[in-house]
């Protein structure tokens, strides 16, 4: 399970920018999950309240948006949405000549913290 290996490094970088403001807490984490990271949202939810307990970030609120799959096809010139991760043909032609351009990580976008 390397959710927990990702929380825990969300976690630090978290850490480090809520007292690079001098938060008291963090209320709010936004992560955005790429479509080919192989993460599970149940278990990245998990995960994060587990890592996070004892911390500014405790009891904050997780919003997990999942990126969707998107792909450049070779042989149709154009951009994608592949249907599932396990999908690699294209839903125009079908050829299987396409280069993933969706991220594959995870990101944090927004953090909310209480300042008093």
């Amino acid at each position: 399970m390397h959710e927990i290996t990702l929380c825990q490094r969300a976690l630090e970088l978290i850490e480090q920018q809520a007292k690079q403001h001098n938060a008291k807490r963090v209320t709010g984490v936004w992560l955005k999950v790429g479509a080919f990271s192989c993460v599970e949202p149940s278990a990245l939810t998990f995960c994060f309240e587990l890592v996070c307990r004892d911390t500014l970030a405790e009891g904050c609120t997780l919003h997990i948006e999942e990126q969707q799959a998107e792909c450049w096809c070779e042989t149709c010139q154009q951009y994608v949405t592949l249907l599932s991760s396990r999908v690699r043909s294209c839903p125009q032609c079908q050829s299987t000549g396409l280069r993933i351009v969706a991220d594959d990580g995870l990101q944090i976008q927004r953090l909310e913290i209480d300042q008093e």
